[in-house]
């Protein structure tokens, strides 16, 4: 099976550019309810992801951050726990299942590395366990 299946399109995933401040990530992760977002660089290209506990760990952790001043702060300077792995939209199912049991969601790119989406890991559960309840039921 392609992995396109499964792709939820860069027009309906909420991101972030790589010179985005801590506040428009914080503000992003709290309108859209997500934990984590892609990064993407000013060609298009996946970057990183940013997730709460980077951004939490960071504010902790940095002299003067706080969320009245995260304005004024880059998330290109955020340490990250993780390091959220991204595979080619030609990639096979196999390289996507070996990611998506340890991240939420897989980006997604194209031959020239450009973010197309992301693979989330609920809709590969919700697959699989249609499958499996479809085998069952025969």
């Amino acid at each position: 099976m392609n992995i396109a299946f499964f792709l939820l399109p860069k027009e309906q995933v909420a991101f972030l550019k790589t010179n985005s401040t801590v506040r428009q990530a914080l503000e992003k992760l709290e309108h859209h309810r997500y934990t984590a977002v892609p990064v993407l660089d000013e060609k298009g290209r996946y970057s990183e992801t940013v997730t709460e506990g980077d951004l939490l760990w960071t504010i902790k952790n940095t002299p003067g951050l706080n969320f009245e001043t995260s304005h004024r702060f880059s998330i290109s300077g955020i340490k990250k726990e993780r390091l959220i792995k991204s595979v080619y939209i030609n990639a096979q199912m196999e390289d996507l299942l070996s990611l998506i049991a340890t991240q939420n969601f897989v980006p997604v790119v194209d031959d020239n590395d450009v973010f197309i989406g992301i693979v989330r890991r609920s809709d590969i559960i919700e697959y699989c366990s249609n499958q499996l309840f479809a085998i069952k039921g025969s």
